[in-house]
């Protein structure tokens, strides 16, 4: 996982927007219509090997898959891909009960007049009237998904001139949220349960010779929904049980080939009351990965890079923290991408930073935040702004 001893090395967190040819696809399975399968499965294909080529064009250096496989969004696509979960309609009881909600907490209570309108547009009907519940043993059924991904990726990237390629995958903390425990005896028997049904997917991943990534965007976020009533011992109590579950899925994979990727929820919203990052940094370093992803362009928490002047980082991790943010139109000056990775590298040094981005720019198949042309000219700054730091910190 670490930089190539020359140059700062461009990344980023995974998603991308859908490109035209996959959208009436899309669409239809939205819609709950049927698609013809092989012709989905081939433009499905090509899209990768399209979407790989265009990030080593703008300058990317580990590149992704775009997620184009992925039915769901970034986490509940697991769903399709696990026995033993059953989404039950909310009760007019629980309807009512904020905890029974996945997406609450104190920025909600806030700016209801804001989440009232936003919520409407990003929120599937599904999410907003629906709970999920464990019901059964936890197993891993995707394997035949997971290896159609791979094998996607690994042609787009034969011939590509990039460094290598990562799939994102979901942790135990942001696989199943909010999610009911009919089965098991108690959270804990649960939670390595789900973690030993993700670690299927992970070890396939690595098996395949690829980086794995893992998104973890409920571990900080529930910190709003939690706190309070819970205190903050309470939460980090909530937290390291679930980065022990992650953990146990993360056994026998080289931490070197394992990114870690946490964020607050990253929706474009006020975002006033996530945790600060200085309260969760020694949990986010307890993950056995060689690589740490957050965001750091967010303007509620690029003042954090100040953090890691105080934290002891291993001498084999690499940070990635994002210097552009997926959830602005706005694109950023490459200087400023380059200042940002400077407080970095000059804090860690540069040969264990890398240049990413704060999160995925579709959280979902239909659900992009940013214009898909403006995506590409972002990661393009990425880059530009990546050569600029090279040139000061290698001269």
């Amino acid at each position: 996982m670490a930089n190539s001893g020359s140059r700062i090395l461009v990344t980023h967190v995974g998603s991308l927007v859908r490109p035209p040819e996959m959208i009436p696809y899309l669409e239809k399975i939205a819609a709950g219509e049927a698609v013809d399968q092989a012709a989905f499965a081939a433009c499905e294909a090509e899209a990768v090997k399209k979407v790989v080529r265009e990030q080593a064009d703008v300058g990317v250096d580990i590149v992704s898959d775009g997620e184009y496989g992925k039915s769901g969004s970034w986490s509940f696509y697991i769903l399709r891909r696990l026995t033993g979960i059953e989404a039950r309609p909310l009760s007019d009881e629980e309807a009512k009960d904020p905890d029974s909600h996945i997406i609450g907490g104190r920025d909600r209570e806030a700016f209801p007049e804001f989440y009232g309108e936003y919520d409407k547009r990003v929120l599937s009907s599904a999410t907003r009237h629906t709970r999920l519940h464990v019901t059964g043993e936890l197993s891993y059924t995707g394997q035949d998904e997971i290896q159609r991904d791979i094998a996607n990726l690994k042609a787009g990237l034969e011939g590509a001139d990039v460094l290598g390629g990562f799939l994102p995958v979901v942790a135990p903390a942001s696989a199943l949220p909010n999610a009911v425990n009919d089965h098991y005896p108690d959270e804990e028997s649960y939670l390595f349960a789900l973690a030993d049904a993700l670690a299927v997917e992970y070890r396939a991943i690595i098996d395949a010779g690829l980086y794995l990534q893992v998104d973890d965007a409920f571990f900080p976020y529930m910190y709003e929904k939690l706190v309070p009533p819970m205190t903050m011992k309470d939460y980090r109590d909530w937290a390291e049980l679930r980065i022990a579950a992650l953990n146990r899925a993360l056994e026998g994979i080289p931490p070197e080939r394992v990114r870690y990727h946490v964020c607050w929820g990253s929706w474009n919203g006020p975002h006033i009351f996530d945790v600060a990052m200085k309260d969760i940094v020694d949990i986010v370093l307890s993950v056995n990965a060689g690589a740490y992803a957050f965001e750091a362009a967010n303007p509620r928490h690029e003042h954090e890079w100040k953090v890691w002047k105080d934290v002891d980082l291993p001498a084999d991790k690499v940070l990635i923290p994002g210097l552009i943010a997926h959830s602005t139109n706005v694109v950023e000056h490459p200087e400023l991408v380059a200042e940002r990775l400077m407080k970095y590298a000059n804090i860690v040094g540069r040969d264990r930073v890398m240049a990413g981005t704060d999160c995925g720019f579709s959280q979902s198949p239909l659900g992009a935040r940013v214009h898909r042309t403006i995506m590409w000219a972002k990661l393009k700054a990425l880059a530009e702004g990546a050569e600029i730091a090279t040139r000061e910190l290698w001269g």
